[in-house]
């Protein structure tokens, strides 16, 4: 079986010396993973950092069976934000998401979509306001809508009362403050662990909770 196809890198993994293992999110086959040999040498390596577009090329002997990748990059996204931490911090955080989140070998294309533009987002000077709704975003379209505009606040979810923060319900999402950011983040978190984290029994992501603690 072969396929080529276009992605975003959202984890890698040693496998053994020269080789890892690496999982990354498509567009047309959505998230797979499979052995890339020599992955690990120097020549490689700078291709495979978390949140990178590129072309994969999988075989394997059967549509489920274990298979391998050649790569090609396609653009170097995470080596611009090496030297801004919080940016770094959210690449990670959301491909942290995207891999405990979404199931293995469906395609999503909405999601896909919205990802790229979040990625295109980290240029502009709101990038964590647009992270804040691409997270809201990632939400409903895995099954968990809510109106923010129109519900009532506090909202009840699960049988527990959340304070929608004003960073969500107001228009100008160019000037808020440190408090607002992290209110958001947190009422995000919160949506997040009562909808999808503890009912598939998953463990937050330490990524996003950097990116939370920046935010004090």
């Amino acid at each position: 079986m072969h396929w080529q196809d276009e992605g975003y890198l959202l984890s890698k993994n040693n496998f053994d010396e020269n080789s890892i293992i690496i999982e990354a999110f498509t567009l047309h086959h959505g998230k797979y993973n499979g052995i890339v040999y020599g992955g690990s040498s120097r020549k490689q390596k700078r291709n495979f950092q978390i949140g990178n577009k590129i072309l994969l090329n999988w075989k394997s002997k059967g549509q489920n069976k274990p298979g391998y990748f050649n790569i090609e990059l396609l653009e170097a996204i995470s080596p611009l934000f090496f030297d801004d931490k919080k940016r770094s911090i959210c690449i990670l955080a959301a491909a942290s998401f995207l891999k405990i989140l979404l199931p293995e070998r469906q395609i999503n294309k909405k999601i896909y979509n919205s990802f790229e533009k979040m990625l295109n987002n980290l240029k502009l000077d709101n990038w964590i306001n647009l992270y804040i709704y691409w997270e809201l975003s990632l939400i409903k379209q895995l099954g968990f809508e809510i109106n923010l505009l129109t519900a009532n606040n506090p909202i009840k979810i699960n049988n527990k009362l959340f304070t929608i923060p004003d960073l969500l319900l107001k228009n100008d999402i160019d000037k808020n403050s440190n408090n607002e950011i992290r209110d958001a983040l947190i009422f995000n978190k919160n949506l997040l662990m009562e909808n999808l984290i503890i009912p598939n029994r998953l463990k937050f992501p330490l990524f996003r909770n950097i990116l939370e603690s920046y935010y004090i």
